[in-house]
């Protein structure tokens, strides 16, 4: 059977349209980097990569933020970054943002749209200060003796983001220190809290703080010291029940130990965490909470190609507009007053057009004579495809508009966790999370369900609509606790959103069975897989990019900044490290396949039976309202016998008799009925 949208659609282009994809398309993401500026970040060391050359921490600060800047400008076109440095003496030369600014704040680059000419000119000042290491400590004086409050950090950051970042848009701060102490001394508990308060008002903006610590043997950077008391949690833990000496509950932060990996650290965290969508969840008559939702799997293609009118002087690009037309009066028509019509049945006339347009007025249901062509108005479609359902909308309802036909994801009941097989999983999950901006204790809430679901071993069975023109879909809800292995990597607590199939998707697979190997040459195998496994038993997918794609927005860039591409330049982290693996497993693979050649089971082949094909039964239940439409027109006689023993059955009508006897007796139920 074809998917729901492929057989209920009426042309690719209307699909389009009253299809709502905007869920598809990413928003804006905003990127500000907010360095630190002071003595230690610009002490000058010894650069592991040249020799007889010196950098600093500022350095390789700005440098990665030029790399991240660069592969946005391709693959994040619309995005926006900016650059905020703290801790220096210098003055924002704009004198609007500089007087919105705290004191030692300095907007290196405001926030706005990506272009190549200003990452251009930071590329330049690194060239400068790879020459002349002093070019950084001019260019950003260093505060001497003192350090500017982390509250006011915070402040000039939600300033510069309220400044140049669009509402809707994914809004990050990457904070970038070594200092794990920035105010010792007395007064210390009221700059805590003071940095604690102004955080948290630029997270209610819609802003998420990610740090990134530089820790040296020289200078270890302790997190409990100031910003576990200041940086807020990442998990379900309601902010009342903190318990700042449990390591459990801290922000994800970034411990950088060697400075060269703070690029490889903030490519793996620039991609965007962008949710699907916002929805709410009702759990009971009365009791609903918010969730967000969020794709694990998005396929990354290369960026849409624009057309362009070349006008002489200069390019502009084209947009594309569709006007529909009527081919007998040859003018435009309006496209909210058009209709959509099934292709099937006759054209109604100019009378019937009459008729319809007074049974509108009087308030009757619309009827379609028989053998007329049926229509349907743009809201017709859609309902068609949500089944009457509409996603909620969380601010609509927090104000009170909720309709009983609103819905968001609705729990059903709960099954036993065992119940979902492998092979229900037959479409990409989302993950669920709690959203505290329109229902208040939706975390709170949210994380007693997660604990009580893992103690009882269940899982949910939700019906969810989450976006407008979709279809309703029954999904299984299955708990995940939060957890981290040994590599450090953390999974987060929340649901698994998991559509289920319905009946039309399920097909019986033909199962197959092969001669099994026997268990000395299973032991071979296992011998040398063991030696090739993945380390820490997990593969990163974050950590190997698409090749291809990587491939082709190396060249992009390359072009972008009117630099030579080195195609020989190009990593593929994809490709086996084939030295290491003969050196590890290549006598035990050897061994293998001795054994393989001697082993006479591998030489077996099983030969499938054919089975002869059995022909397939004729379609017996008709529907009633064929059956009468038949009647009406005459033509009851080209039904089959069976077809109407089946329908006689259905009604408890006698089924005896000969033909005639049964199309009399069908016709006298469908004029008494």
């Amino acid at each position: 059977m074809a998917p729901y949208d492929d057989w209920n659609t009426i042309d690719d282009e209307e699909d389009e349209e009253l299809q709502d994809a905007s869920y598809l398309e990413g928003k804006r993401d905003v990127i500000l980097f907010c360095i630190d500026c002071s003595e230690s970040m610009q002490e000058l060391r010894e650069d592991p990569n040249y020799e007889d050359a010196q950098t600093c921490h500022l350095f390789t600060a700005l440098e990665a933020a030029v790399q991240i800047q660069k592969k946005k400008v391709i693959v994040g076109p619309n995005d926006a970054v900016g650059i905020m440095l703290f801790n220096t003496t210098r003055k924002t030369e704009t004198t609007r943002i500089q007087s919105e600014l705290k004191k030692n704040a300095f907007a290196y680059q405001p926030i706005s749209p990506l272009n190549a000419s200003t990452i251009q000119e930071l590329i330049q000042l690194l060239d400068d200060a790879r020459e002349d290491p002093a070019t950084l400590r001019k260019a950003f004086p260093p505060l001497q003796g003192k350090r500017i409050a982390m509250g006011d950090v915070f402040t000039s950051c939600n300033w510069v983001l309220r400044d140049g970042a669009p509402k809707t848009a994914t809004k990050r701060v990457f904070l970038i220190t070594d200092e794990d102490n920035p105010h010792p001394g007395p007064a210390s508990h009221q700059l805590i809290t003071s940095a604690r308060t102004t955080l948290i008002d630029l997270t209610q903006a819609g802003v998420t703080v990610e740090p990134f610590f530089i820790s040296t043997p020289e200078k270890p950077f302790e997190v409990t010291n100031f910003f576990s008391s200041v940086l807020l949690p990442t998990n379900l833990v309601d902010d009342e029940d903190i318990d700042t000496s449990d390591p459990s509950v801290l922000p994800e932060s970034i411990s950088i130990s060697r400075i060269e990996d703070l690029l490889a650290q903030m490519r793996f965290h620039e991609v965007p965490k962008r949710s699907h969508y916002s929805v709410p969840f009702k759990l009971g008559e009365g009791l609903t909470i918010g969730v967000k939702g969020y794709g694990l799997v998005t396929e990354q293609k290369k960026g849409a190609y624009k057309y362009f009118v070349d006008l002489g002087d200069r390019m502009e690009v084209a947009t594309a507009r569709t006007v529909y037309v009527d081919e007998a009066r040859e003018a435009e028509v309006d496209k909210a007053k058009m209709l959509y019509g099934m292709s099937l049945g006759e054209t109604t006339s100019a009378g019937d057009d009459e008729d319809e347009d007074e049974s509108k007025d009087e308030g009757i249901v619309r009827e379609v004579p028989v053998g007329k062509r049926p229509f349907y108005t743009a809201d017709d479609i859609r309902s068609f495809r949500t089944m009457g359902l509409e996603p909620g909308n969380p601010y609509v309802m927090s104000l009170g508009f909720l309709s009983h036909a609103s819905s968001g994801i609705k729990l059903l009941g709960f099954k036993d966790r065992g119940e979902l097989a492998f092979e229900d999983s037959i479409k990409h999950s989302h993950f669920i999370y709690p959203d505290e901006m329109i229902y208040s204790g939706s975390k709170r809430t949210f994380s007693a369900l997660i604990k009580s679901l893992v103690k009882k071993k269940k899982m949910g069975l939700v019906l969810s609509l989450t976006r407008r023109n979709a279809t309703p879909v029954f999904c299984a809800l299955l708990p995940q606790e939060e957890k981290a292995d040994e590599g450090g990597w953390v999974d987060p607590a929340g649901f698994h959103l998991i559509p289920l199939p319905f009946a039309d998707d399920i097909r019986a697979a033909t199962v197959v069975k092969g001669v099994r190997a026997p268990d000395s040459l299973k032991g071979a195998a296992r011998a040398w897989i063991d030696k090739l496994s993945v380390k820490n038993g997990a593969y990163p997918p974050d950590s190997y990019p698409n090749p291809a794609l990587a491939y082709h927005n190396a060249q992009l860039e390359a072009s972008a900044f009117r630099e030579q591409y080195d195609p020989d330049s190009f990593e593929d982290l994809t490709l086996p490290k084939h030295e290491m693996i003969h050196k590890r497993a290549g006598a035990l693979m050897k061994a293998w396949k001795i054994a393989l050649d001697n082993d006479e089971s591998a030489d077996v082949v099983t030969i499938q039976e054919k089975v002869a094909g059995t022909k397939r039964k004729a379609e017996v239940s008709v529907d009633e309202a064929e059956l009468r439409a038949m009647h009406l027109s005459g033509t009851l006689n080209k039904m089959r016998v069976d077809q109407l023993k089946d329908f006689l059955r259905s009604k408890s009508e006698p089924v005896s008799g000969k033909k005639a006897d049964l199309l009399e007796r069908v016709g006298e139920w469908l004029d008494k009925h």
